[in-house]
């Protein structure tokens, strides 16, 4: 019985995208410019299953007997945020980034939304989550007000004290933004962030949740769920995809999906699994935290073999991004940027995969493997690297 499993490593970039420019993100290279500021990077699995192979990376090896295929992806679609970058995996492209809010959101946007949310609002900032929280976290629990903030990415980001807004009720105001949040103010996602702690110690909680726009078109997703292969998730994907096609258990931690993801490859689940590690992203990317981004990739890799050992004859684990953030640069946001793809299974012959032209030949490749017509955007590669 065929299956497949695609790991998400949230902003593991591998380069900077031919139109990184366009995107202000020259010069940008997550895993080269960490592996360099670090004087080389020790991922001695993924070097095995052909990490150093995909270009020169201080650190990591060019290994001729690599027991993976191995290749990289180049961005076709529009933005760079992690919902362009899963879509464009499940094989849906954009014409257009979505629309971010440099300087805030208009006064008819936070209008309404307070409005239909019955609190006032504070903030309207772009800024880092951390650092809105130390600013507006004590007018916040004193009136009762929603925090609300952006970044460079294209989001609406809603904060409170959880125990001065019930859980329950900053959800219920995330979907309620979600429905107003109509072209031109279209954003990728409303992402609810609570918090918790009294003056001096905030900190946010794990309850984080993602209400992402609905995907254009057919996604992977669509096809496997009407061709009723069962899908699973761990992390935010099920978000990412509007709820659309996979449900998934939501995490607090890498460790935590890297536990989920090996129950699932270790169970006698069939059909895909969709999984994606924040931390990266999250915890280290967007503060710029080298050594915090370098400890993370470790301790990815150290769980690497116990995944790969657990693979079944007929498995697939495919090892990828959705998208760059680089945190040598002064930038704390996402980057344009290819994505470095890793394959590895019973079945995989070693060798290169490629350059690919859009992320979607991933998706193209999991729908060949697992016997559904859709393709998406993509060109399977399957035939490639499957002895």
């Amino acid at each position: 019985m065929k299956r497949a499993a695609i790991i998400i490593l949230d902003g593991v970039g591998i380069g900077e995208a031919p139109d990184a420019a366009k995107y202000g993100d020259r010069g940008s290279d997550t895993l080269g410019n960490v592996a360099r500021a670090l004087g080389g990077l020790n991922l001695p699995n993924m070097e095995k299953l052909g990490l150093g192979n995909i270009k020169p990376l201080p650190g990591v090896k060019a290994r001729k007997d690599a027991s993976g295929a191995w290749g990289l992806m180049r961005p076709a679609s529009a933005g760079k945020d992690s919902t362009t970058g899963h879509w464009e995996i499940g094989g849906v492209h954009l014409a257009r980034p979505f629309p971010t809010f440099p300087k805030g959101f208009p006064r008819e946007v936070l209008e309404a939304f307070a409005s239909k949310t019955g609190r006032g609002v504070i903030g309207n900032v772009v800024s880092s989550g951390t650092a809105v929280i130390e600013r507006f976290a004590e007018e916040q629990t004193r009136t009762g007000a929603w925090i609300v903030y952006t970044s460079a990415d294209s989001v609406f980001q809603i904060a409170a004290h959880e125990q001065v807004i019930p859980l329950e009720e900053l959800y219920a105001a995330c979907e309620m933004a979600r429905d107003m949040l109509v072209p031109p103010y279209d954003l990728s996602r409303v992402i609810a962030r609570p918090y918790d702690g009294a003056p001096g110690s905030f900190a946010r909680t794990s309850n984080r949740r993602d209400y992402s726009i609905q995907p254009p078109d057919e996604t992977l997703l669509d096809t496997l769920e009407a061709a009723e292969v069962p899908r699973a998730g761990v992390g935010k994907v099920d978000d990412l995809f509007a709820g659309r096609g996979i449900k998934a258990t939501h995490t607090a931690s890498n460790a935590e999906g890297i536990r989920l993801i090996r129950e699932w490859i270790e169970g006698s689940q069939s059909g895909f699994l969709f999984a994606n590690l924040v931390d990266f992203d999250q915890l280290y990317g967007h503060r710029n935290d080298v050594a915090g981004f370098n400890r993370a990739l470790v301790e990815f890799d150290d769980a690497l073999p116990t995944l790969l050992s657990a693979l079944k004859e007929e498995d697939l684990l495919f090892i990828t991004a959705d998208h760059g953030n680089d945190p040598t640069t002064p930038s704390t946001d996402h980057a344009r940027e290819n994505v470095p793809l890793l394959v590895g299974g019973p079945r995989v012959k070693s060798g290169p995969i490629g350059q690919r032209d859009t992320f979607s030949d991933l998706g193209a490749s999991v729908g060949e493997w697992l016997g559904v017509a859709y393709r998406g955007k993509g060109v399977s590669f399957i035939g490639e690297m499957i002895r």
